[in-house]
């Protein structure tokens, strides 16, 4: 079916990303909107524009059953949900299918399959992939649940059944700490998901967060488009991806994707997807979770690819085959993306609410900026604090982390503290530019006083080399330190802030 219109059940920077594809595309696009975003790029952007309600998203964005009035008010043909909101809702999906109206995603069904977290697990185990040591389903019994983690070893993470980013998961170092945690864990996820099932996994205690983005079709061809390292985090959220991995290899690699596609598989899926890996530092990997929609780091994977993850969820919605084959599929060159969030990094990443009083955006050759604000707009205090995305892309990671330091240098945002200073941080780190960090990152390396001092220009040089090195390249001290080379001083002028 030949889609014409489609509603974006989003706002923000996911919603102008998808209406810019559907433009191009040749496809009408609809924007719903709260009174916070009445001004809002995306808005002003689509063909046509409803205001669905007060600021709060359960009084808005979350109104399944008002979105899609809309929709049939409006002769719309398809939703796109984006990320976050209804994404991940099957109850919403089903109800748009059963409304005669397509949802650019997964099936209802391929949604509640990987929806839990524990169905998910034993999914994965029915295609023989690598789980985490522990116990793949709800855990209610208190009793029970401290013979397992004595019998799984300390440290264990006892892990919230539904949702993600974090909520609803604590380690537990010692039989000492069980009690406490496994209460705080289960409250958590009663708050935030109506949910208080959890299950219990050995915690890796050097993990690395690496997933692998998969796209399939309702004819039964699934393809992975490698990988995305996603192991630089505060409190268990992303604030720097990357892709490929600088530490994977080619068999690694492999051997993870058809792990992937076999997880796709298992729920019957179709659409844009991600399959999310936990690799220990023998580059072990263990299945985590999977992710039924589109991912916000989903950029550099297209910059690495050259598909457009968008125009595909449109073409598989409509009912095409994939245009391609894993066999076609390979990488080339490297990306990396941070977040721009309205967070304030020298405050325990606390967010920063204000208005844009300054808002330039960098430019030039391999700098992408996907973002859905302007100058002179305040960020809203009721959404994710994430406004903008800042994606680098170079021939090779040393080009990549070089452009990506030179925009955040370019980017100009005053009125509200943004995370762009430890994102310019990481990109100094001698753990990052060497490939050896995890998700422990923050913790380990970072304290908000760091962000005032400039690494030493040869330290930087040299740990790029070491990068280029571990990467199987030869690099000169000349080559990489036209790469990264740093202008502190400019640094100071345009600090964010």
């Amino acid at each position: 079916m030949k889609i014409h219109k489609i509603l974006i059940a989003n706002r923000g920077e996911i919603a102008l990303r998808v209406m810019r594809t559907a433009r191009e595309m040749g496809i009408a696009t609809v924007a719903i909107y709260s009174e916070a975003d009445r001004q809002a790029p995306h808005v002003k952007y689509a063909d046509e524009a409803v205001c669905i309600g007060p600021p709060p998203s359960n009084q808005s964005y979350l109104l399944g059953d008002k979105i899609i009035d809309i929709c049939q008010q409006l002769g719309v043909d398809a939703i796109h949900p984006g990320y976050g909101f209804l994404s991940e809702n099957a109850a919403f999906a089903r109800k748009v299918r059963e409304a005669g109206i397509i949802f650019i995603g997964p099936s209802p069904e391929s949604m509640e399959m990987m929806g839990g977290k524990i169905s998910a697990k034993q999914a994965a185990r029915r295609m023989n992939v690598p789980l985490v040591p522990g116990v793949n389903e709800a855990i209610t019994d208190r009793v029970a649940a401290k013979q397992v983690a004595a019998e799984v070893g300390y440290p264990i993470l006892i892990k919230a059944s539904a949702g993600g980013g974090g909520k609803g998961m604590r380690v537990v170092n010692d039989e000492a700490e069980f009690d406490e945690q496994m209460d705080r864990a289960v409250s958590e996820a009663i708050a935030s998901f109506g949910d208080g099932s959890v299950f219990i996994e050995k915690y890796i205690t050097s993990p690395k967060h690496i997933e692998i983005q998969i796209l399939g079709d309702q004819h039964g061809n699934i393809v992975h488009l490698f990988e995305r390292e996603c192991s630089i985090q505060r409190r268990h959220q992303k604030l720097v991806e990357e892709a490929p991995s600088a530490v994977l290899t080619p068999e690694i690699r492999a051997a993870m994707g058809q792990c992937a596609v076999a997880v796709a598989k298992a729920c019957g899926y179709y659409g844009a997807g991600t399959v999310e890996f936990i690799v220990d530092e023998n580059l072990d990997f263990y299945f985590l979770e999977m992710n039924t929609r589109l991912q916000v780091e989903h950029p550099v994977t297209e910059l690495i690819t050259g598909v457009d993850l968008v125009k595909e969820m449109i073409r598989v919605a409509e009912g095409h085959e994939l245009p391609f084959g894993q066999e076609d599929l390979e990488i080339k060159g490297h990306a990396i993306e941070s977040r721009v969030c309205a967070e304030d990094p020298r405050n325990n990443f606390l967010p920063d609410v204000g208005t844009l009083h300054t808002y330039v955006r960098p430019q030039g050759n391999g700098v992408r900026v996907d973002d859905g604000i302007e100058e002179g707009q305040p960020i809203p205090i009721y959404y994710d604090a994430m406004f903008a995305k800042l994606i680098t892309y170079g021939a090779d990671r040393s080009e990549a982390i070089g452009k990506m330091i030179r925009a955040i240098d370019e980017y100009q945002i005053t009125g509200v503290q943004t995370t762009l200073p430890f994102c310019r941080f990481v990109m100094q780190h001698e753990a990052f530019l060497s490939g050896k960090f995890d998700t422990r990152f923050v913790g380990l390396h970072f304290k908000p006083e760091l962000l005032d001092v400039q690494p030493d220009a040869i330290e930087i040089q040299l740990a790029a080399v070491l990068a280029a090195t571990l990467q199987g390249r030869k690099a000169t001290l000349t080559q990489v330190s036209a790469s990264v080379a740093t202008t502190g001083s400019r640094w100071k002028r345009n600090r964010l802030g």
